[in-house]
């Protein structure tokens, strides 16, 4: 195999595993709510933008003809499923959580509708699906940065995962070789951000180093 082949290779294969690394951080939640039969403390909201996210970005790998998106948007739609539907089931209050999803499906059913149907060619379709898949990637990865100005007030981290944060900066990282390696800034800039962020909070972890909580939940994932 030649060296760039075995680079892509290597990236591919380091995408797949750190992002669906991730994703399944959400099996503690999965568990804690079996045993306790409650969702008491699991916020609702991070499975369902990252299911629309992982759904997202499956059509542009499918209109790409990527494997690797495909694959790890395709394991991660049907755990972040898995994760809302056992939320469903023990949540006691499920007409605001259903919604909160018919909401979000009928955007995303309507930007299908959109891309399919209005928009003429392919590579039209690549580009503004991308554009809208990176702009909702590069929201989700700025968003935990609303808790950085209680994080400092408080002076406590026990709102960040450490794991979870050193996840995040491999998978942006990851993602972002891969998709300068492909040539495609629909990939490669918004998990830029990704990286900052992670930065950002290992300097928190370094500058408040015991309040570290190693929970996994409250966790923003929207990878490519």
């Amino acid at each position: 195999m030649e060296a760039g082949g075995m680079v892509d290779s290597l990236l591919s294969g380091a995408c797949v595993f750190f992002t669906l690394g991730m994703f399944s951080t959400g099996l503690s939640d999965l568990s804690h709510m079996r045993m306790t039969r409650s969702v008491d403390s699991v916020q609702f909201l991070p499975f369902l933008t990252t299911d629309v996210s992982n759904l997202s970005w499956l059509s542009y790998g499918v209109l790409k003809r990527d494997g690797t998106i495909i694959i790890v948007n395709a394991v991660g739609a049907v755990l972040q499923t898995l994760y809302i539907l056992v939320y469903l089931h023990y949540c006691p209050r499920k007409r605001p959580v259903l919604l909160q999803t018919a909401t979000l499906l009928g955007v995303l059913l309507l930007g299908f509708g959109y891309f399919w149907l209005l928009v003429p060619n392919l590579e039209a379709q690549l580009q503004q699906l991308g554009l809208f898949c990176s702009v909702f990637t590069i929201s989700m990865y700025i968003s935990p940065l609303v808790d950085l100005a209680k994080i400092i007030q408080t002076r406590s981290t026990k709102r960040l995962s450490f794991s979870l944060t050193i996840a995040t900066l491999l998978t942006s990282a990851s993602w972002s070789l891969y998709g300068f390696r492909l040539g495609d800034p629909y990939i490669m800039v918004p998990n830029l951000p990704g990286i900052v962020t992670s930065l950002i909070r290992l300097w928190l972890f370094w500058k408040y180093p015991h309040e570290q909580d190693s929970s996994p939940r409250n966790y923003q994932f929207l990878q490519t």
